[in-house]
């Protein structure tokens, strides 16, 4: 229904995530370099009106309104010299900053 992909290091990260039984957050805000940026974060709780992603055995939580800009897109989670990080493809950004946080639409 939610059509989000996900790489095989998202998956690893976010199972170490829910086997602590926390859950993991995609969600857009207004802001960046170019209008949207996305952000992440660790739940406790599943909120009422959150879109919960099943996908080989992760669990994933976006709100309605992110859910929108997400559609097609794909999750990776990188690890390098420079740190970690999760990054969104998103095939729906008209533009993205060179960083990858924030994008338009």
């Amino acid at each position: 229904m939610y059509k989000i992909k996900f790489t095989k290091n998202a998956i690893k990260k976010i199972l170490k995530i829910n086997k602590k039984k926390l859950y993991f957050r995609i969600y857009i805000i207004g802001g960046g370099c170019n209008g949207f940026k996305y952000e992440f974060i660790i739940e406790k709780k599943i909120k009422k009106y959150d879109i919960i992603i099943k996908k080989l055995n992760i669990i994933v939580l976006i709100d309605y309104i992110s859910i929108q800009y997400l559609k097609g897109s794909k999750l990776d989670y990188l690890e390098n010299l420079e740190g970690s990080k999760f990054m969104i493809k998103n095939p729906n950004a008209k533009t993205t900053c060179s960083c990858g946080i924030s994008f338009s639409i």
